[in-house]
């Protein structure tokens, strides 16, 4: 439902009568039918009867709402039948990649990178929550009162999260993110998320199995660019990745998937990414990749990096290189185990190799901002990082980030390890110059989908 909703003269806009009619008619189809009959009929006889219902309850109303847009009705009744009803059209629309609810009256959408709001509303916070209960139904998960706040994955891989009230003050509140959109590296190219030159190196150290952290903010693509370049892991190996809500693809014949699970009511059965990551060390992985390190798991993922398990991958939240090696020392220290910030330093340089961080900029592209090489430790135990490539913003232009790829005349100390693995990169690949302007938005003006 889109455009501007105007006030009426009983007090209620268009949007919030057709809303009100609707659950109206809905409830009568759902009195009318004969339920002990319902569950005996194929699905496609089943929806052919609520529809017929649902047209000769809205053909009753036609003189009382002359203006009413009879197919519109009938479909999202369908919609609150055997959908997700007013969300069933963003659900099924691959060009959205969140979608937030706050409030029964307040829908927006994030679509190429920008939020947009959808006109969209429910019936009221009881119908909103309904909604909410049948996606979490679906998973085998709940929200009421006694337990109000959720976060799971759906059928679809979509991740959810909804929290209703008395934690939400002002209504339920929903947000769901989706993996829809499959991007390929030529995506990313075309979306300059990167150029050629990046690309080529980063597919390099995958196939070379140097252990890598990609680094970013929310939304800022960080699953999606760890799909792309885990395309480049060779079909041979044996990869277990780990998560919280499973969002990874890998397309490798040979993968486990493991993810974690909460507590139950009785607060029993959790299972954290730690105690998946010291499983999986049992499991004979070549490579092992986390979805996202967050806490004390950091130490155990280090520890399969620095004994044999190269060419393992994870993500961090984080705003910059050093900062995404900062992040990584508070989460080792997160595992309980009193150690001297030199040793957990050391720890991190002897098993990260390579530090790809990714941004969102305005107007909601995405961004390759660094490449960088985590050489080793320097005079006081500092980290020596060499910056290989990078994205340099130089102003703003309608709306939209603008600025330049560049090389920052730096090869890699890595190059030798590349060609012990089979993989000679010219070194002219790394001389300093400038590698694309990106003064105007990409062809679908967001660069990558998250």
């Amino acid at each position: 439902m889109q455009g501007t909703m105007t006030k009426t003269t009983n007090g209620a806009n268009p949007a919030e009568r057709f809303q009100k009619l609707k659950a109206e008619i809905h409830k009568e189809v759902v009195e009318r039918l004969d339920i002990s009959k319902l569950g005996r009929l194929p699905q496609d006889h089943l929806r052919r009867e609520v529809r017929a219902v649902a047209s000769r309850l809205i053909q009753n109303r036609r003189e009382s709402v002359p203006d009413l847009d009879q197919d519109r009705m009938v479909g999202e009744i369908m919609n609150e039948a055997f959908g997700l009803g007013p969300l069933e059209a963003l659900m099924n629309d691959p060009t959205i990649s969140d979608i937030l609810v706050n409030g029964a009256g307040k829908v927006y959408v994030e679509r190429r990178g920008r939020l947009e709001a959808t006109g969209i509303i429910f019936a009221d916070n009881g119908h909103l929550i309904q909604v909410i209960q049948r996606l979490t139904g679906r998973v085998g998960r709940r929200v009421d009162e006694m337990s109000p706040l959720v976060d799971a994955r759906l059928e679809d891989g979509s991740r959810l999260n909804a929290i209703i009230p008395p934690l939400a003050l002002d209504g339920p509140v929903l947000s769901i993110r989706r993996f829809g959109m499959r991007l390929q590296s030529d995506d990313l190219l075309a979306n300059l998320t990167l150029t050629p030159e990046m690309l080529t190196l980063l597919q390099a150290c995958i196939e070379a199995r140097l252990n890598m952290v990609i680094a970013g903010g929310a939304g800022a693509g960080k699953t999606t660019l760890l799909n792309v370049l885990s395309r480049y892991i060779p079909a041979d190996e044996r990869l277990v990745t780990i998560e919280d809500s499973a969002e990874l693809h890998l397309q490798q014949p040979h993968v486990v998937r493991l993810e974690t699970r909460l507590a139950n009511v009785e607060g029993l059965g959790a299972y954290t990414q730690r105690d998946l990551v010291r499983n999986s060390l049992r499991m004979r992985p070549d490579r092992i990749i986390i979805g996202e390190a967050r806490g004390p798991e950091a130490l155990d993922m280090l520890q399969a990096m620095n004994t044999g398990h190269e060419g393992s991958m994870t993500t961090v939240h984080a705003n910059d290189t050093r900062d995404t090696l900062a992040r990584l020392e508070m989460m080792v220290t997160m595992a309980g185990f009193e150690m001297p910030l030199s040793v957990i330093r050391n720890y991190i340089a002897s098993a990260i190799r390579v530090v790809v961080h990714l941004g969102r900029l305005k107007g909601g592209a995405r961004r390759v901002l660094r490449i960088s090489e985590l050489v080793g430790l320097g005079k006081r135990s500092r980290y020596v990082v060499r910056d290989l490539f990078g994205f340099e913003q130089t102003g703003i232009r309608q709306g939209h980030a603008i600025g330049e790829f560049r090389a920052f005349d730096a090869p890699p100390r890595f190059l030798a390890r590349l060609h012990t693995a089979g993989i000679d990169l010219d070194p002219a690949l790394f001389k300093g110059r400038v590698l694309r302007h990106c003064d105007v938005p990409a062809a679908n003006g967001n660069g990558m989908a998250p």
